[in-house]
């Protein structure tokens, strides 16, 4: 329900609820009232006036049976005398406006005005004489000579005015009090549910254009509210995260600035001698300038290399790099790259084995073309550091319920233990010195990016002395 369909919807239940409670409450006062004020007395008036009421109409309907004249003789009067005495009530015969019978001392302005009063509103039960009040009815005759003859019934009432204001007084105090208590709490149900929370709103409103968007925003108060409280809680995670890319970009940026110019200086600074080498006439030989030219284009090539690499780990680093996954067979998969490795790592005088230990055929999802990278990075250090003499590295395939495990081990120097944490993050080299180095220093960086981007992970294990064991672990299909 909208926030004014439904303020309207309590406003009106307020006004029912405050007239049903105060009707309630009004039944139970005149009870309390009459109990402790004279309930007897009240019921007895009550009952004495439905009496004279019930009465005086008998007599009426008596004597509109009988002749006039039947009014006007001793006997009927006498008896009409004991029946209106009886309800405490008054007759009056009258003839013409001329009183020819009466039971009471009625002055001649008393009963001319009864006689104005009774002929007029056909509803009207009650007349004001002398400062009291009679209950009255009449019988009215058309005599045979033209005249008019009446007889006039008034039976005394005593009016309960006292009782009315005190029940009116109450009935309208205590509707004021239900009604203005009904209000404050629909007003307090909107505090509640719309105030409170859009002034939380504008406090948090005013903090994101401050930059400040280390907070949550609760979902709270009415339907309309509540969504704006979701929809600007979303706007704060989308904004905040977006702050947090472009700072990690910001930083990412200048590290890698910072970093990949220390290490192109080297490569550049080799290039540059070489060229002034052959620019000064230092390679006079013809042998001597193919040297040249030829170390040169190598470094050339490792900061195009260089270069590459830093491009690769930005865009996997936010993610802006994507992928295309597909089911392989992880056999089949690493027996294509041993084959395509074969001829480089007998050229090095290597050797480059594949051990499969899975017990039936293992599939996972990959990108082909990404996982590749990532062996190319980890055999490309196994040949660099593997035992020169005797070098060996092996290809290991192994699985557990869930995961697959590629294991590439050589059978180098291997990693001291305190460098192994390390080894996966961006520009770190085991080597002390930077300052002769062959590659971007990111291989082992991106390849934990790509795996990683697979949902698997990848570690290290090394023994001084006996080589280094990668570990990658990718989910099964």
């Amino acid at each position: 329900m909208h926030v004014t369909k439904r303020f309207f919807a309590m406003n009106a239940l307020a006004l029912l609820l405050s007239l049903v409670v105060t009707a309630l409450a009004v039944l139970v006062f005149v009870a309390s009232y009459t109990k402790l004020f004279g309930r007897e007395a009240d019921i007895h008036e009550w009952k004495r006036v439905f009496e004279a009421r019930t009465g005086i109409s008998e007599i009426k309907r008596e004597a509109l049976t009988l002749e006039f004249e039947r009014l006007l003789e001793q006997p009927y009067q006498h008896t009409l005398s004991d029946r209106v005495k009886a309800l405490g009530a008054h007759a009056i015969v009258l003839k013409n406006r001329e009183v020819l019978f009466a039971t009471g001392p009625f002055s001649a302005m008393d009963i001319e005005k009864s006689l104005l009063l009774t002929a007029g509103e056909p509803n009207q039960d009650t007349l004001e004489l002398d400062g009291k009040t009679y209950m009255f009815d009449r019988a009215a005759y058309k005599l045979p000579s033209g005249e008019d003859g009446l007889l006039l019934l008034l039976a005394p009432v005593k009016p309960q005015t006292d009782f009315y204001w005190v029940v009116g007084l109450f009935t309208a105090g205590f509707f004021i009090l239900v009604f203005m208590l009904m209000n404050l709490w629909v007003s307090y149900s909107f505090s509640r549910g719309i105030i409170l929370p859009m002034t939380r709103l504008r406090s948090a409103a005013a903090k994101i254009s401050e930059g400040d968007l280390d907070f949550g925003i609760a979902e709270e108060g009415e339907d309309e509210v509540r969504e704006l409280c979701r929809t600007l809680e979303f706007m704060r995670l989308k904004l905040k995260e977006s702050v947090y890319w472009q700072q990690k970009y910001d930083e990412n940026r200048t590290f890698l600035v910072s970093s990949i110019s220390h290490d192109l200086k080297t490569p550049v600074t080799s290039i540059k001698g070489y060229i002034e080498g052959i620019i000064d006439g230092v390679a006079k030989t013809p042998e001597k300038m193919t040297e040249y030219l030829e170390t040169a284009r190598n470094k050339a090539v490792l900061v195009n290399t260089m270069i590459d690499d830093l491009l690769l780990y930005s865009k996997l680093d936010l993610n802006q790099l994507p992928y295309h996954f597909e089911k392989s067979d992880l056999a089949g998969y690493f027996e294509d790259c041993v084959a395509d490795y074969a001829y480089e790592y007998r050229q090095a005088g290597i050797s480059l084995e594949l051990i499969n230990e899975l017990k039936q055929p293992a599939t996972v999802f990959m990108d082909r073309e990404r996982l590749r990278r990532v062996i190319q990075n980890i055999l490309d250090n196994a040949a660099k550091y593997a035992d020169k003499a005797n070098g060996k590295v092996a290809i290991i395939l192994r699985e557990t319920r869930t995961t697959a495990i590629v294991e590439i081990r050589d059978n180098g120097q291997g990693i001291p233990e305190k460098e192994l944490p390390y080894i996966f993050d961006r520009f770190y080299r085991v080597e002390a010195s930077r300052t002769n180095t062959d590659g971007s220093g990111l291989g082992l960086a991106i390849a934990k990016q790509i795996v990683e981007g697979h949902g698997g992970s990848i570690w290290a294990r090394s023994d001084a002395g006996e080589g280094t064991r990668i570990m990658i672990s990718l989910n099964k299909a």
